[in-house]
């Protein structure tokens, strides 16, 4: 099982470092700098990833879940985040050195009808089955839209104006700082980044939560990369890294959910 895991996980990476320059970049940065301060090959912990989606019947929230559920997964969380029309679940396994799983989906319904007719559009011709395909995930785009319709999304939906360009892959992974032996502080991390020229989501703040919320997050902005929409091509957000600090309950433990409030903030690292 493990395997098949560590196999999921490394087509997601892979895919999600092809539209994610800088993911590579902070990577190296950040495997450099422990080893400097370590001495130490140490692989970075990946906190957790996170998949988009919208909730129609045959892509939903729950057939990108069964995937994850398929791996020995269990559902942990559920999240509203009302503003943004979404819900969203997080999943856990009980290896606890296995990333989390953090998938959120748009309530279409909820968005204005010209949104409703993009996106059920864009949808239209999906397979029924395609959601069950061993490598859906990682899947990238199944439809073609025009740098208009895109407009549109952007409009009124981030979330749903990144789905419209990237599909389905993994939007964001998250470098565990509480499996990394020289940083104390998710502060010092952000230094460390802004010093080398990457620019943080400040949404509600450089870091979202703390220790008040047992977790602790921080983010780079998207990367910018060139899409071909059916009218042209156009610059537009990719996908982001994430930072996560997790603090110890009552019982001595790391907490292992998330915080809608701090998620909320996260979101805003894929807006233009």
């Amino acid at each position: 099982m493990h395997n098949q895991i560590d196999t999921l996980f490394s087509h997601l990476w892979q895919d999600y470092l092809s539209i994610t320059p800088s993911a590579k970049r902070v990577h190296d940065l950040l495997e450099g700098h422990e080893f400097e301060h370590s001495g130490k090959n140490s692989k970075l912990g990946n906190d957790h990833i996170a998949l988009r989606t919208f909730n129609i019947e045959k892509i939903n929230l729950e057939k990108l879940a069964a995937h994850f559920l398929a791996l020995g997964y269990t559902e942990q969380g559920q999240y509203d985040f009302v503003e943004k029309k979404l819900r969203a679940k997080h999943f856990e396994h009980p290896d606890d050195t296995q990333p989390k799983v953090f998938i959120s989906e748009l309530i279409v319904e909820a968005m204005p009808l010209e949104v409703q007719q993009i996106i059920r559009k864009m949808t239209a011709n999906i397979a029924e089955n395609a959601a069950q395909q061993d490598n859906f995930l990682y899947s990238g785009t199944h439809w073609q839209i025009s740098t208009q319709e895109y407009d549109v999304l952007v409009a009124h939906s981030e979330y749903a104006a990144w789905m419209s360009a990237w599909g389905f892959r993994a939007n964001h992974f998250t470098v565990s700082l509480n499996h990394m032996g020289h940083f104390q502080s998710l502060a010092e991390l952000n230094t460390l980044l802004k010093d080398s020229g990457f620019v943080l989501n400040n949404s509600g703040g450089e870091i979202k939560g703390g220790p008040e919320v047992l977790l602790a997050q921080s983010s780079i902005m998207a990367d910018k990369i060139e899409v071909q929409f059916t009218n042209g091509k156009k610059l537009v957000p990719s996908c982001f890294y994430e930072f996560a600090q997790r603090y110890k309950t009552p019982t001595g433990k790391l907490y292992q959910g998330f915080v809608a409030a701090s998620a909320d903030k996260i979101f805003e690292s894929t807006h233009t």
